[in-house]
């Protein structure tokens, strides 16, 4: 096997997912995000499951208005991500199966961590009505006062908690 490659430059990196921000406004008339995929597909399943039950829910009714909730444009935009993921390690030498974690920490505590911090974002993201990549990226390039005031919030969190992180990876 061989050495994997370094990752990509973040700088780089930063300017083409701002250029894929500004072609997402171009042509999709709207930002980035993640969230909407997941509720549409929620939408779409409990529309399945019990179509009187969604079409009274106002939060699954917005998504089945139109097309359809199989028809949302942030279902391709998550899918590109998962395919964009695949090539990026594959191409980089770095696709394989294995839980990333540091020394001090076993697997089990490892996706467990993860687990509840994906639920805290995704709670918060269902308190918010928008995810991180909408928040910080699409309300951020939009000058939205809340999006960089959650954008300073997160990161401010963020070094709160770190050393605590860290200590696990050491």
């Amino acid at each position: 096997m061989s050495t994997p490659r370094r990752y990509a430059d973040p700088y780089l990196a930063g300017v083409c997912l701002g250029l894929v921000l500004l072609a997402a406004f171009v042509f999709a008339g709207r930002g980035l995000g993640a969230s909407g995929a997941f509720a549409s597909s929620a939408a779409g399943v409990v529309a399945a499951a019990s179509p009187s039950r969604a079409a009274a829910n106002p939060y699954f009714a917005r998504y089945l208005a139109g097309d359809g909730p199989w028809r949302e444009w942030l279902l391709f935009e998550i899918a590109g991500v998962i395919l964009g993921g695949f090539l990026s390690a594959l191409f980089a030498g770095r696709l394989r199966a294995a839980i990333e974690r540091g020394p001090n920490i076993g697997r089990g505590s490892r996706l467990t961590y993860a687990f509840g911090g994906g639920s805290v974002m995704g709670i918060g993201a269902v308190l918010a009505r928008g995810c991180t990549s909408g928040l910080a990226l699409t309300g951020g390039a939009l000058l939205s006062a809340g999006s960089w005031l959650f954008m300073m919030a997160a990161f401010a969190g963020a070094y709160v908690f770190a050393p605590f992180v860290k200590k696990a990876w050491r």
